[in-house]
Parts: structure tokens; C-alpha cells; sequence
């Protein structure tokens, strides 16, 4: 009986992924990888456990492969990279000098971001703590504070040094906490930071977030659950990053598209998860902080600024004046920007119609609300969501 034809198979590409897994911000970018080659591959994938510091693999050097995908944290790994001759795409890095297209997070946008947070929640007085390691780190810090300026707010600033003992540095950041007038809002440019920072204030005896409210960056799960209180965060989307750097490097390795030299690909940062470390409205007017609080709680309900004004006993016009007094804002347009707020999340999470969005979001007319956030975001709610997913 003759044998069957054996087709050759098709060649896989190979790829390895020099990722750090030690945060959650490297795991959600090697699952963006997964579901890019789920839905576009297959790929060989070379893939072990790493840290930021972890060595070039020796192997490497002589690998017939066809791309790499790299957070780099020193110019030694840069130059391995180089002499590889493959296609690489660089996920950290944009200071050291390199020719690698890259992929990664606005930190522009991170630190605008935070300030605006912390400004919804009221707070008038700012600081920043700050590492000064990493150039993004600072960018993250020069647009919070370029972002409360323009507001016409100061902004204290403490600069971690890595030459004191951590026991050193714990003291000399509770003294500066300590002479921050209060209540504070605080903005640590990444989690390790945030959680070093809580731990100082809990040294200080300084109430969180009564006093002192803390934001960190990156929404690294074990750290800010870990922390006491649980810090709020920036959410990176490495999720997002993962799938668009497998897909610029696919198009590379198939020769569809040879990017620009150092060209940059920057997307906007998800949402503040807030957790208890900023959970607080700071406002030193109570009815006003009572006010602020009722809509948070209840803006996707069908209220008004009449229910508003009922619910702390105030007059409209006065509850108009105080609002705008402390915080910027009418009433009517602290209940929208809450609604708005709430149509993002669920337009980004979850699969759900305009017409059930617009219900529990506190809209009687989905085609209003759809209108009014094309005004507001630049795009309709269907290009936010597939600009946004991940």
C-alpha cells in the first residue's frame, strides 16, 4: 500500500523573550505575548524566570533565531543585544543610547494622571517622592508637578537616595512627612516607593490617608496588597504592551514593516485602582466633603445637583459657590465626570452594550450618552474601547 505524502511543515518563528517576571508588570507583558501568538502564531518561545538584573543568556550569542523581545536595565545587555544582529524590541529603556524600536507606557501621562486624582479627591496641599534611577521615573514626576503648577499648586519634592541604609532613609522620609503641612496628597512615582513611603508614615505616627494620601505606579499586586494600608496605583497595561510589541516584531521578523531606528510606540496607562491609601475625600469644608461623597457613592443612579443639595442641607447656589471654591468643579460636573469615569471602566472591561452601559452609568438616552463622550474623549465609545483593551 503506498505511504502517504508528508507535507514539510511550515518553519515556526523563534523568539526569546527577555522579560523580568519578578513584578506584575513584566507577567502581564508576557501575557500580552501569549495572546498576540495565540491569535497570530504560533511561535518557538524561549521564556525562563527573570529579575531585572538577571544575566544575558550566554547561548544566545550563536542562536539561529528571529527576534527578541527585551527589558533592558544596562548598556552590557544592550551591546549582547546589538551583537546579535536580530530583530529586537526594547521594553524599558529609552535613555541608554540604543537603535531598538520601543515599546512602553506614557509616563507622561502617569503623572498627570495621579495629580488629577488627587485633585478630585480635594486635596490642595501636594508632594512627590521620587527616584531618581530612571529617567522615566522623573518623567513621571516632572508632569505631576508641571500638572499641579498649571492649577497654581506647589509641590514638595523628596529625592530617594540609594547611598543611605534603608533604616537611614526610612528616618529621613518620615521627617520630611512629618513637616508636610496636611492633609497631603502624595504621589510616589512606583510602587516600591509607595510602600516604603506608608511604612515611613506608619513610623512617623501620620494617620493614611486621613493625613497623608499615597498614589503609587504600576499596580504591582504583591506590594500594594502587601501594603498597610493597601496602596492605590497606577495601572500599567503590560498586557497591551506585550501584544504590540509581538506584533511590531512579527511584522519585522516577516519583513512586512523594518521600523525607524529608536522609533517610540507609547500607550496611555489604564486607571487608578484605588485602594485605601487614597480612599478619602479632602476637602475641610464638611458639607462640602459630604457632598463629594454622596456623588462618588451615587452619580450612576439618575441624581441630580437638587438631590445633591437636599442630601447636605444646602442651598444650590451655595453648594454651586462651595464646590467651585474647593475643588473646581460644579456639582453637575463632578455627577458627569464620575459618570464618564464609570463608562470607561465598564467600556474597557467588560463586553457589555452602549445600551446597558448608559443604565448603569446613570444615562436615560444611550445615544446622549454616546454623543456627549465623543465630545469629551475626542472618540466615539466604540474607538475607546478597541484604542483602550488590554
Amino acid at each position: 500500500m503506498p505511504q502517504a505524502h508528508r507535507t514539510t511543515p511550515a518553519r515556526i518563528p523563534q523568539v526569546a523573550v527577555l522579560v523580568d517576571t519578578s513584578r506584575s508588570y513584566g507577567r502581564d507583558i508576557v501575557r500580552g505575548v501569549r495572546r498576540y501568538v495565540a491569535e497570530h502564531g504560533p511561535w518557538s518561545i524561549y521564556l525562563e524566570p527573570r529579575d531585572l538584573r538577571s544575566r544575558f543568556p550566554d547561548w544566545l550569542k550563536d542562536w539561529p533565531g528571529d527576534g527578541i523581545l527585551s527589558r533592558t536595565v544596562d548598556a552590557a545587555l544592550l551591546r549582547q543585544l546589538k551583537a546579535t544582529k536580530l530583530p529586537v524590541i526594547e521594553l524599558r529603556t529609552t535613555v541608554l543610547p540604543h537603535s531598538f524600536p520601543f515599546v512602553g507606557m506614557d509616563n507622561s501621562i502617569v503623572g498627570t494622571r495621579v495629580a488629577e486624582h488627587l485633585r478630585n479627591r480635594g486635596f490642595q496641599r501636594f508632594a512627590c517622592y521620587q527616584d531618581t534611577s530612571e529617567a522615566f521615573f522623573e518623567e513621571r514626576c516632572t508632569f505631576f508637578v508641571k500638572t499641579l503648577r498649571a492649577h497654581g499648586f506647589d509641590c514638595s519634592v523628596f529625592k530617594s537616595s540609594r547611598r543611605l541604609r534603608w533604616d537611614e532613609h526610612q528616618h529621613a522620609l518620615s521627617e520630611w512627612l512629618v513637616s508636610l503641612e496636611k492633609p497631603v496628597g502624595v504621589f510616589a512615582v512606583n510602587d516600591q516607593l509607595g510602600f516604603w513611603l506608608l511604612d515611613a508614615a506608619r513610623r512617623a505616627g501620620i494617620s493614611v490617608p486621613e493625613e497623608v494620601a499615597v498614589v503609587g505606579a504600576e499596580n504591582d499586586n504583591m506590594l500594594c496588597d502587601t501594603a498597610s494600608p493597601p496602596l492605590s496605583s497606577v495601572r500599567l497595561r503590560g498586557q497591551a504592551v506585550g501584544y504590540e510589541a509581538a506584533r511590531l516584531l512579527d511584522a519585522w521578523m516577516k519583513k512586512q514593516r523594518i521600523p525607524r531606528p529608536a522609533e517610540q510606540h507609547l500607550l496611555a496607562p489604564g486607571d487608578i485602582v484605588v485602594r485605601q491609601s487614597s480612599d478619602i475625600v479632602a476637602v475641610e469644608d464638611p458639607r462640602i466633603a459630604a457632598a463629594l461623597r454622596f456623588i462618588r457613592q451615587h452619580a450612576t443612579e439618575q441624581i441630580d445637583v437638587a438631590r445633591v443639595a437636599r442630601e447636605t442641607a444646602l442651598s444650590r447656589s451655595v453648594l454651586e459657590r462651595r464646590m467651585k471654591t474647593f475643588i473646581g468643579r460644579s456639582p453637575g460636573e463632578e455627577i458627569n465626570r464620575i459618570r464618564f469615569a464609570a463608562v470607561e471602566k465598564l467600556l474597557v472591561e467588560t463586553d457589555l452594550t452602549l445600551d446597558a452601559i448608559a443604565a448603569r452609568c446613570g444615562f436615560t438616552h444611550p445615544q446622549y450618552m454616546a454623543e456627549a463622550f465623543r465630545k469629551r474623549a475626542g472618540m466615539t465609545p466604540g474607538e475607546f474601547r478597541k484604542r483602550r483593551a488590554l
